[in-house]
């Protein structure tokens, strides 16, 4: 199973990047949930802007009626009090500040949250096709680095506006109730930069789109070169140099990018940081010519409104910065809206039927059965799409009643795994009718298809966790009498308990620390714990040796009793016993009937026992 990966019509789809609709909409309404959250935040955003006002006030009231009254004799008293309330106000304002913090924290990790878990359950629900067409480490980037990459945006943005907005407003209306011509002098360019802004953050976004499809790359290539299975390959095939050579490559071209994003705007920010720090300057200037002139400016107010002006530039930057960090964010929001609005091929039907367990009787038909994988270009497990317009499979029908084993047997890739990916719905087919017990599997709810029905693989998978983890992954409410009894008779409780820590001990990374025989026979345990009504067996001893086989052989025995069993056979030795045997070539049924009478037909089957017989004596003999 397995084979180069081919280009799928959603990775065709994907490069061509379509715009996602409703961008920003679709990002507000991820605070849905969280309103009552945000209407607190923003009474803090208030407050704390309301107290960030007065202390120029204070400032000047106590310049010009506490330190320099009109009669020129200090008011001690209301300066104290002046003083007093210049101290509460910061106080205040870090007090306001913190819990603003506590609740834009507490918010946009939520969100970030409900976000990462709405697309992993979203990608849980894909058909087989998308995963086949689309490389793992890219799918784990756009949970782990484009959910992450939005964080700062989720958690501090939405406050950060409001509250430089609120900031900004509040210090403008107070400027010019100080002195409007100061105010015009100080606000004059800041049209221009925000102009400026905007195009700065379009380069910004396009190339934080790249940054991020570079580091899907990087995500993939890892995933895909250090699992255990890509070390053991470089390693046989003397490929590290090459697969450390093609990291270097991809981690060349995301260092560029990182820079030229880091860089973007930076001499943007330059000219603000400058138009910043000589504004105060100017503003002096201003305002010695208007006291020249004879209009009443005071010290105080002077003083006051310098003070306004320092706190109305740092939100307006924050403002620019913050502003730009939306757009590039926006590139990653739609990457992860991209796969969001991705369509399962396989979905629940509207109104579906539901099987009872206990009345399942496992009768499995393939009613006129044509099947073309989409665009007929993603082909897995090694089965080929026909010449014949890309059909994989045609006209197939076959009928397995309750309890008997049926064999699909035939050369590589003529069509047998797809024939089996058909029954529990991994694809749909494209004409015809597959049924269980009479019933479209199309018309069945899913969750009582897949009770039904079990499966044994050739590549049995395992996660990094115990033996009894793995098997209770079947049936989570397993007790231990459960699994022991299914691990006997899958033959491999013997094993199981020579190991030190017995059923807890770990696996390792896709059940490297068992070997093939083993961690067929644990697949064969799950699935016995499972206990379906159907199992389809895909070449489950193809790759063992003798001894290994024989020992497997016996719990697949074990495991098709009193089941409908269909089975892809490599090995004939394997089906003597089937009921049925059907000869699968290019997609269609050339011969079927027992093992005796397909001999005797001296056909395709005939020929394949023969070479697989030659094999067997050629092994034993060696």
């Amino acid at each position: 199973m397995g084979g180069p990966r081919q280009m799928s019509p959603r990775d065709t789809a994907s490069k061509e990047k379509p715009p996602v609709e409703n961008l920003g909409r679709r990002v507000w309404s991820l605070f849905d949930d969280y309103r009552r959250w945000l209407v607190l935040t923003a009474l803090l955003i208030l407050v704390g802007a309301g107290l960030s006002v007065l202390t120029p006030f204070l400032t000047q009231a106590a310049f010009d009626r506490g330190l320099f009254p009109p009669d020129g004799t200090p008011n001690l008293r209301l300066l104290a009090i002046l003083v007093a309330g210049m101290i509460l106000v910061p106080a205040l304002t870090s007090v306001v500040a913190v819990a603003r913090t506590y609740f834009t924290t507490r918010v946009g990790n939520r969100v970030m949250a409900d976000l990462r878990g709405r697309l992993f359950a979203h990608l849980e629900k894909m058909e087989l096709g998308f995963f086949t067409g689309t490389r793992t480490g890219v799918i784990q980037s756009r949970l782990a680095n484009d959910v992450g990459g939005v964080q700062g945006v989720l958690t501090d943005t939405a406050s950060s506006i409001l509250s430089n907005a609120v900031t900004v407003l509040a210090a403008v209306v107070a400027m010019f109730f100080l002195s409007w011509q100061l105010t015009v002098i100080s606000l004059v360019l800041l049209p221009f930069l925000v102009l400026l802004q905007v195009r700065v953050g379009r380069r910004r976004r396009a190339l934080a789109a790249k940054a991020q499809e570079s580091l899907s790359e990087m995500t993939a290539i890892t995933q895909e070169a250090l699992s255990v299975s890509g070390i053991v390959l470089a390693k046989v095939f003397n490929q590290q140099g090459a697969e450390v050579e093609r990291y270097s490559r991809a981690n060349e071209v995301q260092a560029r990018l990182q820079i030229k994003q880091q860089m973007a705007g930076q001499w943007f920010f330059a000219a603000v940081q400058t138009f910043v720090a000589v504004t105060p300057a100017v503003v002096y200037l201003v305002a010695g010519y208007m006291i020249s002139g004879g209009v009443d400016l005071t010290a105080g107010t002077l003083v006051a409104f310098t003070t306004l002006q320092a706190r109305l530039m740092q939100p307006v930057v924050s403002l620019l910065r913050v502003s730009l960090d939306v757009q590039t964010s926006m590139a990653l929001f739609a990457r992860i809206f991209e796969y969001l609005d991705l369509k399962p091929a396989i979905t629940e039907p509207e109104d579906p039927v539901v099987l009872d367990e206990r009345e399942v009787r496992g009768r499995v038909t393939f009613d006129d059965v044509s099947f073309r994988y989409p665009g007929a270009a993603s082909v897995p497990s090694g089965d080929r799409p026909l010449r014949n317009e890309g059909w994989a499979l045609q006209h197939i029908n076959i009928d397995v009643r309750p309890g008997q084993l049926v064999a699909f047997v035939g050369p590589s890739g003529a069509g047998k795994t797809t024939l089996s990916y058909l029954i529990p719905r991994l694809y749909d087919v494209s004409a015809g009718r597959m049924l269980l017990d009479g019933h479209d599997v199309r018309e069945l709810s899913l969750d009582s298809l897949f009770a039904a029905i079990g499966m044994v693989t050739q590549e049995t998978y395992l996660f990094h966790a115990s033996i009894r983890d793995n098997l209770r992954y079947a049936k989570p409410d397993a007790d231990d009498d459960e699994l022991i009894a299914a691990a006997k008779a899958a033959n491999i409780h013997e094993r199981i308990i020579t190991f030190d820590d017995g059923y807890d001990t770990l696996v390792g990374e896709r059940g490297y620390r068992l070997s093939g025989g083993e961690k067929q026979r644990m697949a064969i345990a799950r699935v016995l714990l499972k206990d379906p009504k159907v199992l389809i067996l895909d070449e489950a001893t193809s790759a063992l040796d003798t001894g290994s086989e024989r020992l497997v052989q016996q719990a697949l025995d074990q495991a098709m009793a009193g089941r409908t069993t269909v089975a892809i056979a490599h090995r004939l030795s394997t089906i003597l016993k089937a009921d049925l045997i059907y000869v699968i070539d290019e997609g269609q049924v050339k011969e079927s009937g027992t093992h005796q009478e397909l001999l005797e037909l001296g056909g395709m089957y005939a020929w394949l026992y023969s070479m697989d017989a030659s094999f067997i004596q050629d092994a034993d003999a060696g």
